[in-house]
């Protein structure tokens, strides 16, 4: 009985090339799926990520930025992988350059890593 719920021959044989049908025909409906998936899905993530990546690399120190987490700042030393923000007078902290979401008074580059909670990009 179980043998019979899992027999795949139907769905192989809706797939195949009708009689006199070339084999290449098979290809197309796969190919179109592939296309499909990745002019919707693939791309606009690529752009994305090069987005966020030219984001990252224009930071200069003096930026006022907020991180994923919602933490507002100034950037006073950037490194390779890692940027030191003052928080307030005399408070420094160094996060993932990866975690710095956006420009103060800007739309976000990155979105924030909060689950359910609203962070506002606006002036401080």
């Amino acid at each position: 009985m179980i043998m019979t719920m899992l027999d795949a021959g139907p769905v192989f044989a809706m797939g195949a090339a009708p009689e006199g049908g070339s084999a290449w025909l098979q290809l197309v409906p796969f190919a179109l799926v592939l296309a499909i998936f990745y002019f919707i899905i693939l791309l606009p993530m690529k752009r994305k990520q090069q987005k966020v990546q030219e984001f990252l690399d224009s930071l200069k120190v003096g930026d006022r930025v907020i991180t994923t987490g919602g933490i507002y700042g100034q950037v006073t030393r950037l490194g390779e992988q890692s940027v030191q923000l003052q928080i307030a007078d005399k408070v420094r902290i160094e996060v993932a350059k990866a975690a710095i979401g956006g420009i103060q008074g800007q739309p976000p580059v990155v979105e924030p890593a909060s689950h359910g909670e609203s962070i506002s990009y606006g002036k401080q």
